[in-house]
């Protein structure tokens, strides 16, 4: 058997895989004796079929499949050892041509190879938001604190910041569905005209565009689909059931040890602090994520290099579970060319800077992820065998371990970004965050 390589281009090159009588007989043969000795055939007792009878009736069959089993091995063997970084799947190119009377058979793939290129994280700098909690939300975090733990006093007639409890319906949108209704997050000033001054048994109708400040409010108060609930523009009648209003509760000790354990929040200069260190935790998480899709999406635009198009476009034209048209196959081609993009550059950054995800760390994720969630329920102390247990579980689940391999990943590369990329960093509050960073 030999095999040889010939480079078209940067790009592509054809493999070709000579294979002689020699490198497959002594298997089909195998095959063909195994199949004399099981055959049924009438006339013969089993295993005194005459091996001319079974090579004429299964000899062309076990050939092929021996000779593109030999070829596979070989093909990924050489592909291996060459250290080729091949894109896609080698594409048959002569299959049709093959005379498989011959006793020397000659076949030729298509190779569509990765580019060479370089990445440079510092070539554009990224904006690195740091999301703060301002002195606003603070204030309006300690008042949703103090109504949520308040005492709650029954009414007759709406107010400015009470809670109404009824049933709104629509006949237009087959709508009954009973909430309950802050009138704070009311943003028309003609539907909070209508809801204060009403009294327990009223109907009041409203309008539904721009009664909320948000659209999903629609769906949580209204009971509409989500679908729907966007620029829902439509009348509504609320039959008001309850009114009530929250008596605040006071900021004292047993409130912060309610909310935080005995002792560790002694004053309301410590909530304050509490609730920006605990918002500003969240925020991160989200900051994070849009630096990771800013990085990614420069180093897509301003790292540079050409792909086999047409190789590709043809690979994927066939490797599906059903083959594509020319025309399929150029649009399938691009919308994903980006995502291949990235995952050349992300597999080349990886590969460089030693980023792989080990199994000691993989356990190591595991068991601290474990610890984390064991203290949410109070189990503040574990035992290693407790742990070590939970762990060689979740490393018995293949979809578990992929996972948290995917979630560590992700991990390792936003923290090389970010001790990196060029990045500029921006404070920013989470409300001009919102605005500004998913305009």
């Amino acid at each position: 058997m030999n095999i040889t390589k010939k480079d078209i281009d940067s790009l592509n090159a054809i493999l070709t895989v000579e294979i002689s009588k020699d490198d497959y007989s002594e298997k089909v043969n195998g095959v063909l004796d195994n199949y004399r000795k099981t055959a049924n055939i009438p006339g013969f007792r089993k295993g005194h079929v005459p091996m001319g009878m079974v090579k004429k009736q299964y000899g062309k069959a076990v050939l092929v499949e021996e000779v593109n089993k030999l070829l596979q091995e070989k093909l990924h063997t050489y592909l291996t050892e060459e250290k080729l970084d091949v894109l896609g799947n080698p594409l048959p190119k002569n299959d049709s041509e093959i005379d498989w009377d011959a006793g020397d058979f000659s076949f030729e793939f298509e190779l569509g190879l990765a580019p060479e290129f370089a990445v440079d994280v510092k070539k554009k700098a990224v904006t690195q938001y740091k999301v703060v909690a301002d002195t606003e939300m603070i204030e309006n975090q300690v008042k949703s604190i103090r109504k949520q733990y308040g005492k709650l006093i029954s009414k007759t007639v709406v107010a400015k910041d009470d809670e109404i409890t009824g049933t709104f319906t629509s006949s237009e949108k087959e709508l009954e569905h009973k909430s309950t209704l802050p009138t704070d997050v009311v943003k028309g000033k003609k539907q909070l005209s209508a809801l204060i001054g009403a009294k327990v048994g009223d109907e009041v109708v409203l309008k539904t565009k721009g009664l909320f400040k948000d659209d999903h409010d629609n769906q949580r108060f209204l009971g509409v689909s989500h679908d729907d609930a966007h620029g829902l523009d439509i009348e509504v009648t609320l039959k008001i059931e309850e009114i009530n209003t929250r008596e605040m509760a006071e900021l004292n000790q047993e409130l912060f040890d309610k909310l935080y354990g005995e002792g560790v929040v002694t004053s309301e200069e410590l909530l304050k602090e509490k609730i920006k260190e605990d918002a500003e935790r969240q925020f991160e998480q989200q900051s994070d994520q849009k630096l990771l899709n800013d990085v990614v999406e420069s180093l897509i635009e301003n790292t540079k290099f050409d792909l086999p198009s047409e190789f590709l476009q043809r690979w994927i034209q066939i490797s599906g579970e059903k083959p594509l048209s020319e025309e399929e196959a150029r649009a399938e081609f691009e919308r994903s060319e980006k995502g291949l993009r990235y995952q050349l550059i992300e597999g080349k950054l990886r590969a460089e800077n030693n980023l792989q995800v080990s199994f000691d760390e993989l356990k190591d994720h595991s068991k601290g992820m474990i610890k984390a969630q064991m203290a949410q329920f109070g189990q503040m102390n574990p035992t290693e065998e407790e742990i070590d247990g939970i762990v060689a579980r979740i490393m018995g689940n293949k979809e578990e371990v992929q996972r948290l391999s995917e979630q560590l990943n992700t991990n390792k590369i936003l923290q090389f970004f970010k001790e990196n990329a060029k990045l500029k960093t921006k404070e920013i509050t989470y409300e001009k965050f919102m605005k500004e960073a998913y305009a």
